[in-house]
């Protein structure tokens, strides 16, 4: 067998180097990412690799920032967050939030079947992209760390996709070389049967174990589960009116806490008291569970009036509302002053919809929480817009926590769905590849105004944009050294004589291997011809080797740089790249046993 080249040999250490560091996790990931990218560069530049048709050293390195992969990635952040930003996903999260209320479990359950269903005929980046705002949002409001769930979720949708051809576009390239190379075209069902039996085996994982392997980075986030009291005043169409007060709390829940209502000013807790005309209810609990009752019983949480005013605020200021918590420092001009006393409103343009007090009991006995006196620790849940919330901080003092939240705009939340309706949808039927629909409906929604120029840096990841494209150009040091395909060549020469079920397997685990550490797609096109090749060598079937190849490519759940949507939920989860190896590998081995025993016994080998 002819020995690796001499620049094969070099992207295999580099490839090695750049993943042991990636794994250890000590030097930032960006870092590694322009570093493998600097050292590609160079090292190509002075070494360059000379056969027809080769990449230069610099398109190498830097091409992975002008490909279609990254564009699509980008383009797609900047469609998730015009969902977020319009609230467009809000209804969906409602309708969800009750089954996890009603159990954790079978909420998750029930998300991570949807997931896989829908990327059987949705490519996987833009299901991702419409599940992952939803889950972070259903993650907060249930009180489960995100970093519990999106990866679940990333890697159902992942399963879901290699059911069908159309699932992902690896699964198509590799059926379209092997319809090339002599082999009968494949359906679109044509291999859905074992996908699905694979899939319930690796179901039990993803819902029961995977969770317990992930950081929960959110789950003791005082910003969760901070408690405060807030007054909601009916309006004449609001559903609170004519009921009682044990009815307003058995909607309520136990995570809410109905204090009772205020009439004349003074607060009436009799259960059986009936909420009228001019009452004001006075309640307890995170920001997330007030905003959701409040909508339940429809109850704005800011009267028309307060609105009125801080719309004057916001036109000359010029800012966007989000809402915000600000805490009172020692030396606040607010401390002993009531929110009344302190026309925070007036002055601001700011409105307080709830305060906390970290050292007070739950409801003790007192008038309306107006007239309660600010102290030193004391939280302010607000809104206004950042420059009125830039001024109040210095001017009184206080303090803003981070994880401000813009105020959706609803009124475009129509337009987004729409928007990103026919994204999926010119991308499902392969009208126009996917980096060009994603960029056009990014476009759209940044001329429509669901998502603001100047806060497209909101959307955008850069640690996310450097490793995509360092992963990128490794994959390609691996091809045009020819370092992938004398791995290929070892293995098909290694395996000569060997059972037909382990050849199956060997050929699983190759794919995989190339598609963690490199691209589905590089997977893909060094994998189908081998197995191919290699099945006319060991005169068996070549269909289940090439299947064998097709699921090796989807199985990419043990790396960050293994596939797009592994990258889109790295910063919204938090995760490290040894939280994906952790939690991802034992789910690359059990698919490979498990894919691999089912054709086996599909094909009789």
């Amino acid at each position: 067998m002819i020995p690796p080249s001499p620049h094969a040999i070099g992207a295999m250490l580099i490839a090695m180097m750049a993943f042991w560091f990636f794994a250890r996790g000590r030097v930032r990931i960006e870092i590694v990412s322009l570093v493998l990218i600097a050292v590609l560069a160079i090292g190509v530049y002075f070494f360059p690799i000379e056969h027809e048709g080769s990449y230069s050293g610099l398109e190498i390195a830097f091409g992975g920032f002008s490909h279609e992969a990254l564009i699509a990635i980008c383009s797609l952040m900047i469609l998730g967050r015009g969902l977020v930003v319009t609230g467009a996903l809000e209804p969906a999260a409602r309708i969800l939030i009750r089954l996890w209320n009603f159990s954790k479990l079978l909420g998750l359950l029930f998300s991570l079947v949807m997931g896989g269903l829908m990327s059987m005929f949705v490519n996987d980046t833009p299901v991702l992209v419409l599940t992952m705002p939803i889950m972070i949002n259903l993650a907060i409001r249930a009180g489960v760390p995100a970093s519990k769930t999106l990866m679940p979720m990333n890697c159902a949708i992942l399963i879901g996709g290699m059911a069908t051809t159309i699932g992902t576009s690896t699964n198509l390239l590799v059926v379209s070389i092997a319809e090339d190379m002599g082999l009968p075209r494949f359906g679109i069902f044509h291999f859905t049967e074992i996908a699905l039996l694979a899939a319930l085996v690796a179901l039990p994982y993803l819902w029961l174990v995977m969770p317990h392997l992930l950081p929960a980075h959110s789950a003791t986030d005082e910003q969760l589960t901070r408690r405060f009291r807030s007054i909601l005043i009916p309006t004449e169409t609001s559903s609170a009116i004519g009921l009682s007060l044990l009815e307003l709390r058995e909607k309520a829940g136990d995570t809410l806490d109905v204090a009772g209502a205020i009439r004349t000013g003074r607060l009436q807790t009799d259960p059986q008291y009936i909420v009228q005309s001019g009452d004001s209810i006075e309640v307890e609990g995170t920001s997330t569970q007030v905003e959701d009752f409040g909508s339940a019983i429809k109850i704005p949480l800011l009267r028309a009036a307060t609105q009125e005013m801080m719309k004057a605020f916001a036109q000359d200021d010029g800012g966007d509302h989000v809402t915000a918590e600000l805490v009172i420092g020692a030396d606040s001009a607010l401390i002993g002053q009531t929110i009344i006393s302190a026309q925070i409103l007036d002055r601001y343009g700011i409105a307080v919809m709830g305060v906390h007090h970290p050292v007070q009991d739950i409801f003790p006995q007192r008038l309306r929480t107006d007239n309660d006196r600010l102290e030193i620790g004391d939280v302010l849940w607000v809104r206004g817009s950042i420059p009125a919330l830039e001024q109040i901080q210095i001017g009184e003092g206080v303090m803003m926590l981070e994880g401000a939240v813009e105020i959706p705009r609803t009124a475009k939340a129509s337009l987004a769905l729409l928007i990103f309706a026919g994204v999926v949808l010119l991308a499902a039927l392969h009208l126009v590849p996917i980096a060009i629909a994603a960029l056009t409906g990014s476009i759209v929604m940044l001329a429509t105004g669901c998502v603001k120029f100047d806060r497209l840096g909101r959307a955008l990841s850069a640690k996310v944009i450097v490793l995509v494209a360092a992963s990128i150009a490794l994959g390609r040091a691996l091809l045009e050294t020819g370092a992938a395909e004398w791995l290929g060549s070892s293995m098909a020469l290694g395996m000569q004589g060997l059972p037909a079920a382990v050849v199956v397997a060997a050929m699983m685990a190759f794919a995989t291997l190339i598609t963690n550490f490199s691209s589905n797609t590089a997977a893909a096109a060094v994998g189908t011809p081998i197995a191919v090749s290699l099945a006319e060598q060991l005169a068996i079937p070549a269909e289940p080797l090439v299947l064998a190849v097709l699921f090796g490519c989807n199985l990419c759940y043990a790396t960050p740089i293994a596939y797009q949507t592994n990258i889109l939920i790295m910063s919204a989860g938090g995760y490290h790249f040894r939280d994906y190896v952790r939690a991802g590998l034992p789910l690359v081995l059990l698919m490979i046993c498990t894919l691999s025993v089912l054709l086996v016994w599909k094909y009789g080998l």
